[in-house]
């Protein structure tokens, strides 16, 4: 029973996606909820599954065309296909022979073909890393690689004629090999990461970004992670990191100063009394921000499991839409990368975005004393369309004050 595979609603933020890659070939048995086609928006990537065991009978729109929501990009035949584990008998021969596979030069690409003819290659013998086994300019020079390299010293260059073999003799500065080809790699930008630089510069440009920065004493975080990680574990069922803490500072500082949990539409202000924080994760694809949503009526412990579920979704691709919309504040971590000091940029339509750095030991005067503790800085880029320096300036004061005495965060003080 043939069925149509389509594409998903997109919501109304996104107005399109692009086929990225199809895991199944046509006429490639598949079996129910085995991944077919993957879906770029300029937010997530997409799976689709299959619906049923059966089999693809018809791919409708490639890799790379652009389709909108629901729209039928395939066919799928439907029932049990039985997969055979006998070769076909030339794809059998070609394997037991490799010098004789015989490729289609018409097939190759301009340079590739250009390339094999100076040569005088024999393309069979070439593996391919293309797409489908494809053979590439890249693949056909490193191939060639030794044989210039044999050629330019050998005595057979010398003696070509058959003549007794005559005493080569070497420059002081030593033979002249070829020069490796500088190569270029041209790819075009995923949907994704045009749509963060296109953000990006939006966000750039339209807002009067300003930074304001702090320090914080790491300490009392790390004694406290350090008497309580164990029970904290066994309660939770994951490990007490340092995010939590800054979400729930972050939370009372929004609570007190309105404005930094705010959004600008047009000509007006929005409010918002809840609470979904962005926090910024770093795939393949570029960087992407999932929210946690009411973070005010969240627990240290659930804060920590959603974002160990995030960055886990995240490394497999599976981040989904409705983990990616909204939210009202950000914070984007760059000490896990060893970043020492950034000016973050906001994230529109919010009005401002936290930046947290690499935790690292530096002497200190504590009550007259240098002390050596561990520090980070603290970064807030913030919108002073919307918020006064002053207001900023207050905001992360409050959020260094939390974060140095975890204490007030239980006691809401």
């Amino acid at each position: 029973m043939a069925k149509e595979i389509k594409a998903p609603q997109f919501p109304e933020s996104v107005a399109d996606g692009t086929v990225a890659t199809w895991h199944k070939k046509v006429g490639e048995p598949v079996a129910r909820d085995e991944l077919l086609v993957d879906i770029e928006t300029d937010k997530v990537v997409i799976e689709i599954v299959a619906p049923l065991d059966g089999v693809l009978t018809e791919i409708l729109q490639e890799e790379g065309a652009v389709i909108e929501s629901n729209q039928v990009i395939a066919t799928f035949e439907e029932g049990t296909v039985a997969v055979s584990n006998d070769e076909p008998a030339e794809q059998s021969k070609n394997k037991s022979k490799p010098a004789d596979k015989a490729i289609d030069e018409q097939s190759l690409s301009p340079a590739v073909r250009k390339l094999v003819v100076e040569h005088g290659i024999n393309a069979a013998l070439i593996t391919g890393s293309g797409k489908g086994g494809r053979i590439t300019k890249e693949d056909v020079l490193e191939y060639i690689k030794p044989s210039k390299a044999e050629k330019s010293v050998s005595p057979e260059v010398v003696n070509k004629d058959s003549k007794p073999a005559q005493e080569l003799t070497i420059p002081a500065g030593g033979l002249a090999l070829p020069e490796e080809e500088r190569i270029e790699r041209r790819v075009p930008m995923t949907r994704l990461r045009a749509r963060i630089a296109e953000r990006l510069v939006n966000s750039q440009n339209d807002a009067a970004i300003l930074t304001t920065f702090n320090e914080v004493n790491m300490k009392p975080i790390m004694d406290m992670r350090k008497s309580y990680q164990d029970q904290f574990v066994a309660a939770h069922g994951v490990k007490l990191g340092f995010m939590s803490f800054f979400v729930r500072s972050v939370v009372e500082a929004l609570k007190n100063f309105p404005a930094v949990n705010a959004s600008i539409d047009g000509n007006d202000v929005v409010y918002h009394n809840y609470y979904d924080i962005g926090v910024a994760v770093s795939t393949e694809r570029g960087l992407v921000v999932p929210v946690l949503r009411d973070t005010d009526k969240m627990s240290m412990g659930e804060v920590e499991s959603k974002i160990v579920d995030f960055g886990g979704k995240a490394r497999d691709g599976k981040l989904g839409l409705e983990d990616m919309m909204g939210g009202t504040f950000s914070i984007s971590n760059g000490g896990i990368f060893g970043s020492l000091l950034s000016t973050p940029i906001i994230n529109p339509p919010q009005t401002a975005i936290l930046g947290m750095h690499k935790i690292q030991p530096r002497p200190m005067a504590v009550d007259g004393e240098v002390v050596i503790l561990p520090m980070t800085y603290l970064a807030l880029s913030y919108d002073h369309r919307l918020i006064d320096g002053k207001e900023a300036v207050r905001f992360l004061v409050m959020v260094k004050e939390l974060v140095e005495d975890p204490a007030r965060l239980l006691l809401e003080i």
